[in-house]
């Protein structure tokens, strides 16, 4: 998950309650030898836990960073993600309360199948055995339960724990909904705990078994660490260094949002700059725009999902024009080798998601952030009313607009009544020198816009046909 936020790399502390989960399984994995791996290959052994533990790699002592978010566990109830969205979170009681009505109730995939949610999952039944004179109810008539352990590993487990029945089967996995996951693109997807997901399978209607906690009025979270100003105990040196570095991420944060800004005053003083361009790579980019007119795009949903008649309305040599945050979602280099098949060399958006910006240097595939395209052609083009497919039975709560790093997600995907895949007539032109992008209007209207300066080092990459190629050459070189 690190990754998919748009990290490079991430650390996790680990603590002695870390400690004693990890000795926890290396005790499980030594009494489970019979899956085939051996003694050195085991992921997690009691040497192994030692070693790591006697090596601890720590923060240096008065370490700062650029940012700070803390997140109250002992305030946290059980959550539900959805429809087709994992950014729409509500809290369970408030989706309890909609009543509605399920008819598919999934327990699978890597992230939600192991033996210990499975055991999850085998408690709501057997709780509610007991409340039924013993008798295991059966699932809700009209409703399918479909089970698959994340591993034999897993299911070995579990058998062995009494929680899996070697006659059941499960035939699907996931771990996302995004529209079209569950087979049809008009379904509604959720995600839920393995226990919420048994509990609603029992019921026929999405539901829970848990209690909030007592005087729970919301998630408490935020920037900083949690700790309250009366409660803390720092030293005057330590108050000076916290006012400071906020003063420093103030001037920070200015500089992002005025930049372009000041910029644009000050170089019509100077000399134009220019961008060297390497000989393997364009001076210029040339091609029509088709919109697809939605923020949040998935790279589950490239491109086929999104609209089943993308590939027919999109022809080799045009330009992807599309929304914000576009390739949010998991690391799946086909979100950009399938638009290169499709022979799209160049993607505008009003802004990428993290993971997909890099998936997309790897693998050639070229992106622009021109949010002034965005908003023009949303102007030029503007979406006609139609049900949306997120509108279906639940909303998106009003505090998910609290998010800390990222505005709150419009619309989902999938609105009926509009045409999803839009080829504009409309010309664009990338100046890789000048750093600027030209747009032709259908009507002839003819306007520029400055953009990001292509790197260097990125041109090297796209130039040798992605970051493979480029490790390629390199080694062939010696370096």
């Amino acid at each position: 998950m690190t990754t998919e936020s748009g990290a490079i790399a991430g650390l996790f502390p680990i603590d002695n309650t870390l400690r004693k989960w990890l000795s926890y399984k290396a005790t499980e994995s030594s009494l489970f030898k019979n899956h085939g791996l051996s003694q050195e290959n085991q992921r997690f052994t009691h040497s192994k836990i030692d070693s790591l533990f006697a090596n601890k790699l720590e923060a240096d002592k008065g370490a700062t960073y650029a940012k700070e978010l803390y997140l109250n566990l002992s305030t946290l109830s059980p959550y539900i993600s959805g429809p087709n969205s994992v950014k729409i979170a509500t809290p369970l009681h408030e989706v309890a309360a909609q009543n509605i009505p399920i008819q598919k109730a999934f327990l699978v995939s890597c992230t939600n199948s192991r033996a210990s949610d499975l055991a999850c999952a085998a408690r709501v039944f057997r709780n509610a055995a007991q409340k039924n004179n013993g008798i295991v109810p059966k699932i809700t008539e009209g409703v399918s339960l479909y089970i698959a352990a994340a591993s034999k590993p897993e299911q070995e487990a579990a058998e062995a724990a009494g929680d899996w029945q070697p006659d059941e089967t499960g035939i699907s996995a996931s771990n996302r909904n995004f529209a079209g996951r569950m087979g049809s693109r008009d379904a509604n997807a959720y995600l839920a705990s393995p226990e919420v997901v048994a509990a609603s399978a029992l019921s026929g209607r999405i539901a829970g078994v848990s209690k909030l906690p007592e005087g729970w009025t919301g998630v408490e979270y935020g920037y900083g660490d949690g700790i309250k100003d009366e409660n803390r105990m720092i030293t005057a040196d330590q108050a000076l260094e916290k006012v400071i570095g906020q003063l420093d991420g103030m001037i920070a944060d200015s500089e992002l949002q005025f930049g372009d800004n000041i910029a644009e005053h000050t170089t019509q003083q100077e000399e134009e700059r220019l961008v060297d361009v390497l000989p393997d790579f364009p001076e210029q980019v040339t091609g029509e725009l088709v919109l697809c007119d939605a923020d949040n795009v998935s790279t589950d949903a490239c491109m086929q999902n999104y609209d089943p008649s993308f590939s027919t309305t999109a022809r080799a040599g045009d330009i992807l024009v599309s929304g914000f945050n576009f390739g949010c979602g998991s690391s799946r280099e086909q979100a950009a080798t399938s638009l290169l098949a499709k022979g799209l060399r160049l993607v505008v958006a009003g802004s990428f998601g993290n993971i997909f910006a890099r998936n997309s240097i790897n693998n050639a595939l070229v992106g622009l952030e021109v949010p002034a395209l965005v908003k023009r052609l949303r102007e030029a083009f503007p979406s006609s009313s139609g049900e949306m497919t997120g509108e279906r039975g639940m909303v998106e709560p009003e505090g998910n607009k609290e998010s800390l790093d990222s505005a709150p997600p419009p619309a989902p995907v999938g609105e009926r009544g509009r045409v999803l895949t839009r080829r504009t007539g409309w010309w664009l032109t990338w100046d890789v020198r000048r750093s600027e992008v030209v747009v032709k209007e259908e009507e002839g209207r003819e306007w520029s816009v400055g953009v990001g300066e292509m790197p260097r080092n990125v041109q090297e990459i796209i130039a040798k046909g992605g970051l493979e190629g480029w490790i390629r050459a390199q080694v062939e070189k010696g370096e």
